[in-house]
């Protein structure tokens, strides 16, 4: 006779050493014990008398123990034994368990490091750290969808992180790409947020370029007050006008205190080509003043959290906000268009100099690159008189425009 649930749940077992079995049907039967109610069904496979344990009542009910026992007849008629296909599911839940995102993640990171340059590895590893990892990394990957992943990249989003939000996608997809060649998921969730994200509309990075207001701009960094090492990267930033990505990832070894000379590795710039930044007299004070603090560790300018790595991306652009200028005016890359346009239009410096000092392709009259080290006693005049310009703006000189034709 069939069970019913108002016996199931009023049964109490007869004999307190064997417990009392009472039958559903179909090998199905509930084994009553005096430590609780467990579901069972009996089975035969490949000759031989075997047991499928269901779980226990409550938490089973009736109706679930007689689905799982369906189930099992299914898999019995297809010539696949429960027992075993149970292991595989548990083994299957327990590798999706361990492979989250994270996990998976962090062995793509080691696995293609060797692919890019030593800055992109810092750029897409901090990206995932802050931006990845604390929403969405505890998923099993394999159990991910594009809900999950778009949750993460809205809250970059929100906060008008709206081109790193698409690198940071692009980094996602090649997670689930690595995953599914390694088995750990199927496919790469990302390919259906091809439209879910806002665009960045293209165009120039923020600058001021009026020397009254570059003025201003360097007062405002010389009356900022903050974190040493912050102070140290602002002011630093106008003299020296290299990309935001090559100021906080400099390393003390890159540093020539004698030679006044910052050489920076192609594996660190954008046209992957050695690169020479002379220091000028301004920039040398910054730099054996901020050595005491960060001269025993890697970075001249390293995390204000932790001194394993550089300074966050976002330092010098979060200054120049509580400084009052709004992102859509002035950002770290902007003092590169600064210096490009004052030292040509007002300070008459000589173009091909200044694009050779901003690290653009510069060819000489054959058509062949200059090498880092052209032209560098002339730069180093050049980037002297620019630290002195920014001094006499600062001040609130009047400034004479230069105009000599060749430096």
């Amino acid at each position: 006779m069939a069970l019913t649930d108002t016996f199931v749940k009023n049964v109490k077992p007869t004999s307190a050493a064997t417990g009392d079995k009472h039958t559903d049907g179909q090998g199905l039967y509930l084994h009553v014990k005096q430590a609780g109610k467990y579901w069972r069904m009996s089975y035969r496979f490949g000759g031989k008398q075997k047991l499928l344990a269901f779980g226990v009542y409550p938490a089973i009910s009736l109706a679930d123990a007689r689905a799982r026992r369906d189930q099992a007849r299914k898999l019995l008629a297809h010539g696949i034994d429960p027992n075993a296909a149970k292991q595989d599911e548990k083994q299957a839940t327990a590798a999706a368990a361990a492979n989250t995102f994270e996990v998976v993640a962090r062995e793509w990171l080691t696995k293609t490091t060797a692919l890019r340059a030593e800055i992109t590895n810092t750029k897409v590893t901090s990206w995932l750290e802050k931006d990845v990892f604390p929403f969405i990394g505890s998923m099993p990957i394999a159990k991910m969808g594009p809900r999950d992943v778009l949750g993460a990249l809205r809250k970059m989003e929100v906060r008008g992180a709206l081109d790193s939000a698409q690198r940071v996608k692009q980094i996602c997809g090649q997670v689930f790409r690595y995953a599914v060649s390694t088995g750990s998921a199927e496919r790469d969730v990302t390919q259906d947020l091809k439209e879910a994200l806002a665009r960045p509309v293209k165009g120039h990075f923020p600058a001021i370029t009026d020397p009254k207001q570059a003025g201003e701009l360097m007062r405002s960094i010389f009356d900022y007050s903050g974190h040493p090492c912050t102070v140290a990267a602002l002011k630093l930033t106008p003299l020296v006008f290299v990309r935001p990505g090559e100021l906080r990832t400099a390393e003390w070894t890159e540093i020539d205190l004698d030679a006044a000379e910052w050489r920076i590795p192609g594996s660190k710039m954008k046209m992957k080509t050695d690169h020479i930044v002379p220091l000028s007299e301004q920039a040398m004070v910054l730099l054996r003043g901020i050595h005491p603090v960060t001269g025993h560790g890697q970075y001249v300018f390293p995390s204000l959290r932790t001194g394993e790595r550089p300074m966050s991306e976002n330092t010098v652009n979060a200054a120049l906000r509580g400084m009052g200028y709004a992102q859509d005016v002035h950002c770290a890359h902007g003092f590169r268009a600064m210096a490009r346009t004052i030292m040509d239009e007002v300070m008459g410096e000589r173009v091909d100099l200044i694009e050779h000092q901003l690290a653009h392709e510069v060819k000489d009259a054959n058509g062949r690159a200059y090498n880092r080290t052209a032209h560098l006693p002339a730069r180093k005049l050049m980037m002297q008189r620019w630290s002195d310009y920014l001094d006499k703006l600062r001040v609130g000189a009047d400034v004479i425009p230069i105009r000599t034709g060749t430096q």
